[in-house]
């Protein structure tokens, strides 16, 4: 009796400590005050009630593998709606897959609570938010995902339904810096300047030619 106690409990431990590894090799890549925001297109007719033409997702908290975010969606007719979610990496509370573990490549699983393990069946390069970033995907039933690899946020999604396709795409973030140099008003005064006055040594020289040709 003692015996089997004892192997119980050494089994326990065991199941116990795996839980602990498992959780602890689950990255959380996303911080408080990170937002992202996305637009939103159709191939077809979408119901009015998936009608969503842009939406921005902002972090409100993370603890451990549980992520609080409010979601803002903004409706072709104008109309928006604030959902606050909590998400949870460990237990695949994943919503719509918006976030998932960082650092994930080709070959890794995760765990999403709909649907069981999805499978990481790509890396790639790409532009999302004017910077140039690594990505992974996956796909899932009629659902094609893409994700930032160092964040683990979703940046792109294709989900195909009977009456009409959805593509959601990342256009901006405070996550990462965009790689397009922004003109400041210095340099858009500075260029005023030199066009003006191109325009008028032209004009000059025009009035020269035409006097040398009298």
């Amino acid at each position: 009796m003692i015996k089997k106690l004892a192997l119980a409990l050494v089994l326990l431990f065991l199941l116990l400590s795996s839980i602990n590894i498992a959780s602890a090799q689950l990255k959380v890549g996303v911080k408080n005050g990170d937002w992202i925001q996305y637009q939103v297109t159709y191939t077809g007719t979408p119901d009015p009630l998936h009608a969503i033409a842009a939406a921005k997702m902002e972090i409100l908290d993370v603890q451990g593998t549980t992520i609080k975010v409010n979601i803002l969606s903004t409706y072709s007719n104008g109309t928006q709606i604030l959902t606050n979610s909590t998400l949870n990496l460990q237990t695949g509370k994943l919503i719509d897959n918006f976030i998932i573990p960082a650092n994930l490549t080709r070959g890794d699983k995760f765990y999403d609570s709909n649907v069981g393990n999805i499978t990481i069946v790509g890396v790639e390069e790409k532009t999302y938010a004017d910077a140039t970033r690594t990505v992974i995907n996956a796909t899932s039933g009629d659902n094609t995902y893409i994700w930032d690899q160092a964040t683990g946020i979703s940046v792109e999604g294709i989900s195909i339904s009977s009456d009409y396709t959805m593509h959601t795409f990342a256009n901006e973030t405070n996550i990462w810096q965009s790689q397009i140099p922004e003109i400041n008003k210095t340099n858009i005064n500075l260029l005023a300047v030199v066009g003006v006055t191109s325009i008028v040594v032209l004009g000059v020289f025009a009035g020269r030619n035409k006097k040398n040709k009298k």
